[in-house]
């Protein structure tokens, strides 16, 4: 049961880390030439856009700060992931 659970959270958080890996990805693409258009880069925009509509409102000019909240956003979930996973094993071992 205790290594289900841990199991389970370790999957969690590696999860979280490949989408911030993607979305920092998805942010370099817009430097090169064609890298949207690119097979990868089809494949990565439809996974990252979706979650990175909710955070084009962050920009300033030309230059949007959407997947810097995002990563920050996904940053706050991998710290409340952690602190469920200490408060559950917490409660297993007492």
């Amino acid at each position: 049961m205790l290594t289900l659970v841990l199991y389970l959270f370790k999957a969690l958080n590696w999860v979280v880390s490949a989408y911030i890996l993607l979305i920092v990805i998805y942010a370099l693409l817009s430097w090169l030439p064609g890298g949207y258009q690119s097979r990868i880069g089809q494949i990565i925009v439809r996974l990252v856009e979706p979650f990175l509509k909710y955070f084009n409102f962050v920009a300033l000019g030309p230059i949007g700060f959407g997947p810097v909240v995002a990563i920050i956003v996904l940053s706050l979930v991998q710290y409340g992931i952690q602190a469920i996973e200490m408060v559950v094993l917490r409660v297993l071992f007492t």
